[in-house]
């Protein structure tokens, strides 16, 4: 029977072999297809905006206060990112744990290289084991003299994974659990994601920066010239983007209803600003932390900023705690917790992935070996259903009018609710790799309107079409495939605390 550690070292070969492969003995070709007709000739892009004039209106609330508003819908998220885009003036900072080249990652590229070539600085920290592309398309990118793209920890570990971010010139950012992909922005014809971002403007902002530039300056990220080259390159064509631009004006990739939102936004955002739906308030803070986390002496332990903070919010709490992770591996120390705040009266209820839903057999599996424990400990467990009936709503509806039918979703959402007062939207998981391994973030507000308006959707969610309620004598393992079945029940010899 193999050792933990030998199981641990195996997996990381198998991960770092897969990374070689991927990236320098078989990298992609042709990942940006070429298009049969000049599409942009009808597109215009606005070259001439300007976000400050989009946020004159708000500018006196932003130098006091943080407006807050909570992205809960993936069309709207990828609207607002690309609207950002467009506008950016001096900077654009990206910090991502999935940058893939799909249909929504190409799009995204093509927005950034059209705002570089406004002049505005664009920089990029991607992590490691997730740069889903080829040498040739990542050194074009930052061949670009206003862009530059730096990767996270490269080959060093297993995945000290970075959080994921987008600040416009440092008034505006968005954060939460969405990466760049298309199963994020309810634009994959399979399996989608039901997720939660944050915008938020102003005063806080300056906390999110001054992060990013802790983990740019950093010796974990490295400048990704400094670690690949290609030879033969032509990186001095002026032409090198134009299948790129060309890619994201084909009305087959980019559909026109989500362009013509983009010309909307203004509208959409005065009428969100002036109903109150954007809240201003004093009380938000930006919890990030630092890079690599820990120096890998304690292995999986060893926590984090991020870990110590939601731990002191639990501590906290008189009434209530709701919360939504996609991955549910309690550690000791996790679980413990939950006995005693049960323990003094406060309820504790979970929203997690059922394995029809999951993405992740491997944290599924995890999951498995605890879920018993929790129900003991009395924490409420949910179960999201891949057959969700709230997935009508919230896939994007021009997916909706193309296919003649409804993906699958899964949840991907990581908030904490707290007494319905202070709600936590970021990048944790509950799960040990969240907790001590993986660099984590997320935004604290302080606001019951944020909080009832996110307790609203959590609620939804409860309800027997959305989700399956979990006790000691029902789970709906069995209602999954065969084959993913068989696929978690084979996860089962990994050690939980790497999962």
């Amino acid at each position: 029977m193999f050792s933990k550690k030998r199981i641990l070292i195996i997996i990381c070969a198998v991960i770092a072999l897969a990374f070689l492969l991927r990236h320098f003995v078989f990298p992609p070709k042709d990942i940006v297809p070429r298009q049969d007709q000049d599409f942009c000739a009808s597109i215009h892009v606005n070259d001439t905006a300007k976000l400050t004039n989009e946020l004159r209106a708000i500018a006196d609330s932003m130098r006091n206060k943080t407006g807050v508003y909570v992205l809960e819908d993936g069309g709207g998220s990828l609207v607002t990112r690309a609207w950002l885009c467009e506008h950016a003036e001096k900077s654009i900072d990206i910090q991502y744990f999935i940058f893939s080249t799909d249909n929504v990652g190409l799009i995204a590229c093509d927005y950034l290289v059209r705002a570089a070539d406004r002049g505005v600085k664009v920089r990029i920290i991607v992590d490691d084991l997730m740069v889903d592309a080829g040498i040739h398309e990542i050194l074009t990118m930052d061949s670009h003299k206003n862009i530059s793209i730096k990767i996270y920890n490269p080959g060093q570990n297993l995945g000290k994974n970075i959080f994921q971010k987008l600040a416009v010139d440092g008034k505006v950012v968005i954060t939460g659990g969405r990466n760049i992909a298309d199963e994020y922005f309810d634009y994959d014809h399979e399996y989608n994601f039901r997720d939660r971002d944050v915008l938020l403007l102003g005063k806080v902002v300056p906390q999110v920066t001054s992060s990013f530039e802790t983990f740019w300056n950093s010796s974990t990220a490295v400048p990704v010239s400094k670690l690949i080259q290609e030879k033969n390159n032509n990186f001095a064509d002026n032409n090198r983007f134009d299948r790129l631009h060309q890619y994201a004006c084909n009305p087959d990739n980019f559909w026109p209803q989500l362009r013509k939102e983009i010309v909307e936004l203004p509208r959409v955002f005065h009428r969100i600003t002036e109903s109150g739906q954007l809240l201003w308030t004093d009380s938000v803070s930006f919890i990030s932390d630092h890079p690599g986390k820990n120096d890998g002496r304690q292995g999986m332990r060893g926590g984090g900023i991020t870990t110590s903070a939601l731990a002191e919010l639990v501590k906290r709490a008189k009434h209530t705690v709701d919360i939504q992770s996609p991955y549910l591996i309690t550690t000791t120390e996790a679980l413990e917790l939950m006995k005693q705040t049960i323990a003094r009266g406060v309820k504790i209820k979970i929203l997690t992935n059922s394995l029809g839903s999951t993405d992740n057999p491997e944290a599924f599996a995890g999951y498995q070996k605890n879920r018993r424990a929790l129900l003991e400990a009395g924490v409420e467990i949910y179960e999201f259903r891949p057959d969700a009936a709230e997935r009508v709503k919230i896939a994007t509806g021009a997916l909706q009018k193309k296919l003649n039918y409804v993906p699958v979703f899964g949840l991907h959402a990581k908030t904490m609710v707290i007494d319905g007062n202070v709600t936590a939207i970021g990048t944790f998981n509950l799960d040990p790799r969240s907790a001590n391994l993986n660099t984590e973030c997320f935004a604290m507000i302080y606001s019951k309107q944020i909080a009832k308006g996110v307790l609203q959707g959590m609620h939804e969610e409860y309800k027997p079409e959305n989700s399956w309620c979990i006790s000691r004598s029902f789970n709906p393992d069995s209602k999954a495939n065969r084959i993913k079945r068989i696929n978690t029940f084979t996860r089962k010899i990994i050690p939980r605390n790497v999962l």
